[in-house]
């Protein structure tokens, strides 16, 4: 398993960025192999974090049109700052409580 963590800066967001966030979602589920999904922005800040199953699936996924045009868009007008990081998860474990 993989993780794709994303870190930004927001300069300003627009109605553009509105639509292509739920776009963009859909299509990593649908045809990139995305596993989970999972989005913060509090203030000026956002991080996001997706799972995947493989690091080809990544690739495919930061090279896919859309995905690069909304790169282009983000880094001309949304963010200020962004950080990518790429990750593989050693371990996992979880607990569940049903009460």
């Amino acid at each position: 398993m993989y993780a794709v963590i994303f870190r930004a800066t927001i300069r300003e967001f627009d109605a553009d960025y509105e639509g292509m966030g739920p776009r963009l979602r859909e299509l990593a589920f649908e045809e990139y192999g995305c596993v989970d999904f999972q989005a913060v922005i509090e203030g000026d800040q956002e991080i996001a974090i997706s799972w995947w199953r493989s690091e080809d699936d990544i690739k495919r996924w930061k090279a896919t049109a859309e995905h690069l045009a909304a790169q282009q868009l983000g880094k001309d007008r949304w963010y200020k700052h962004y950080d990518v990081q790429v990750v593989k998860v050693l371990r996992q474990y979880s607990h569940s409580r049903d009460d």
